[in-house]
């Protein structure tokens, strides 16, 4: 494998939801591979970075992390303006942050250069007795706004398909953000024309 093949590609992306419905718990899971009964809410903004391999391309992810109260959601444009891609959680324990779901996209939809990845998660997935949010109702949301690939079930608590998750997230940016250059074979950003490696004219 080639050295260049091996470039370290950065992206951001942002964690969004209700409040309580999991999203630090998830992300630092991810990033630690431990699960923390005890963490307090996000108060406007928290960040982890993690690095990770996908397709035999390392990318790292620079993952924001957005308090779900509505008063902190002021704070959220500004965040997502460059941001690669999207999670987008619910609590399937509480239907109410499905529907919260419909603010969260409009702020993000009404942001330039808003993520082209977009996966939408179901959260607390160990707590399948205590469901109220329908995959049926679900699957509704996920139609509605065109989020990407599958509707994951995850759980922090055991881990069910927390890495999953991250990693579909990545392969996504990779196909919505990236195409390799024809000149020197790296990978470089869909929307310039010149390649950033060899500096040659790619369109």
């Amino acid at each position: 494998m080639s050295e260049n093949s091996r470039r370290l590609l950065k992206f951001k992306v942002v964690v969004a939801g209700a409040k309580n419905a999991g999203k630090t718990s998830l992300i630092r899971r991810y990033a630690t591979g431990k699960f923390h009964s005890d963490l307090l809410s996000t108060i406007g903004v928290d960040f982890e970075t993690k690095k990770v391999e996908i397709d035999e391309t390392d990318i790292l992810l620079n993952i924001w992390d957005f308090a779900g109260e509505k008063k902190f959601r002021i704070l959220l444009p500004s965040y997502v303006s460059g941001a690669s891609g999207a999670l987008i959680l619910y609590d399937i324990t509480n239907k109410d942050s499905l529907l919260d779901l419909h603010d969260w996209m409009k702020v993000i939809s009404s942001v330039p250069n808003s993520p082209k990845t977009k996966l939408l998660l179901e959260a607390k997935c160990d707590l399948e007795d205590q469901r109220e949010v329908s995959k049926e109702k679900a699957q509704k949301i996920f139609q509605q706004y065109n989020f990407q690939g599958e509707l994951i079930k995850t759980s922090a608590k055991t881990g069910e398909n927390v890495e999953k998750a991250f990693k579909m997230l990545g392969r996504q940016i990779l196909e919505n953000s990236l195409k390799k250059c024809p000149n020197c074979g790296n990978l470089y950003p869909i929307e310039q024309k010149f390649c950033q490696y060899c500096g040659r004219k790619t369109q």
